[in-house]
């Protein structure tokens, strides 16, 4: 039998061979998922495609970008009488120079919001003109070129209840205590700026089957009821537990689908526990991780309404995840800090191939 010594020596070198493996044979991501019809991307900082190994990867490995930040409101309206489309514009452009498709992020959203807007006793009346304003002026702008937007990002709580927000109650855009009425009238004002971008709903913790996903399912029943313009439903799927439920998540996407809207897999990435000592992660971990890449992908490829897998960046070097869980844990993409693939990006490459009966 062996021993744990001789278990971990092993592991560490499944690792290894599956890296070098992934590094020196395996077509690029995009050209895997090209064969299934599926756009893979990522979502990116235009300040880092100076850094030629960033720009490189991305250009290569996926066919869809998204700004972390550069569409969100404190990065293009940095003061109320005007819009600074700098930044979004460099990830357009670079889209446009690799063969991309720019899916934006995000139009309504209680965080990440100017303190000029946070700050300001704003009457109702003021902050619907302000969000109207808002959505037309970024659409319009981007019309023709980001052809998807998340137009309204994570309104409900973990209960599927409408969150407090600027504009929900406080004080809101006209629809206080009016459940989901207020998302409605993003998405008419969404489609009236741009009639040819596909509207999506975004949503943090409700890939699964539970009361938040209920909610998500239930509001956009309604809206495809009663004419309510909405194209799709954005997974953001930050996964923190290596047991995940993958069947529980196509069985949401089933549902969703079912309705006639696309669901986008758009904030992928599966945090490890970092070990105290060196900051670094179990080989073990990894290759657990890997599972999870490739059962949200599988998950994805099971129904045809599923459109995109996307990542919330590619490699550790540039993850949220160090910060947000202050170094607890890490390594949470399909590349690590030197640009390496792990084996979740072996993994991604694999199930994408198997789909279309290709030879990773």
């Amino acid at each position: 039998m062996m021993g744990p010594c001789c278990h971990a020596r092993l592991l560490r070198f499944l690792v290894i061979v599956l890296t070098a493996a992934v590094a020196t044979s395996s077509p690029p991501l995009r050209q895997a998922a090209d064969q299934t019809g599926v756009l893979v991307g990522t979502a990116v900082r235009p300040s880092l495609f100076s850094e030629a190994a960033y720009s490189q990867t991305v250009a290569r490995e996926f066919s869809l970008v998204e700004p972390e930040d550069a569409m969100k409101w404190w990065v293009v309206r940095r003061n109320q009488d005007s819009f600074d489309f700098r930044e979004g514009d460099e990830v357009v452009r670079f889209a446009l120079a690799h063969g991309m498709h720019v899916r934006g992020h995000c139009l309504v959203w209680d965080h990440n919001n100017p303190e000029w807007l946070t700050q300001s006793n704003f009457t109702t009346a003021q902050l619907s003109h302000l969000l109207h304003e808002h959505i037309t002026t970024m659409m319009k702008h981007y019309s023709r070129q980001v052809f998807a937007w998340d137009v309204v990002n994570e309104a409900l709580d973990e209960n599927g209840s409408p969150k407090d927000s600027p504009w929900y109650n406080q004080p809101g855009i006209g629809f206080a205590g009016k459940g989901t009425a207020y998302v409605e009238q993003a998405f008419r004002w969404a489609r009236e700026a741009d009639p040819h971008a596909l509207l999506f709903y975004n949503e943090a913790e409700g890939e699964g089957l539970n009361r938040k996903s209920d909610a998500i399912y239930a509001m956009v029943r309604d809206f495809r009821e009663r004419g309510v313009p909405i194209d799709g439903v954005g997974l953001q799927m930050h996964i923190s537990r290596l047991d995940l439920d993958t069947a529980a998540i196509g069985a949401n996407i089933a549902r969703l689908t079912a309705l006639g809207v696309q669901v986008h897999i758009t904030e992928l990435d599966v945090s490890l526990p970092l070990d105290p000592a060196n900051g670094q992660v179990r080989e073990e971990d990894l290759l657990r991780q890997a599972e999870v890449y490739r059962g949200v992908v599988h998950a994805c490829l099971q129904h045809p309404g599923c459109t995109a897998i996307q990542t919330w960046g590619f490699t550790d070097k540039y993850s949220w995840i160090g910060s947000h869980s202050h170094q607890t844990r890490g390594a949470a993409l399909p590349f690590d800090r030197t640009y390496k693939p792990k084996p979740a990006y072996d993994a991604m490459i694999k199930e994408l191939a198997a789909r279309h009966g290709m030879k990773p």
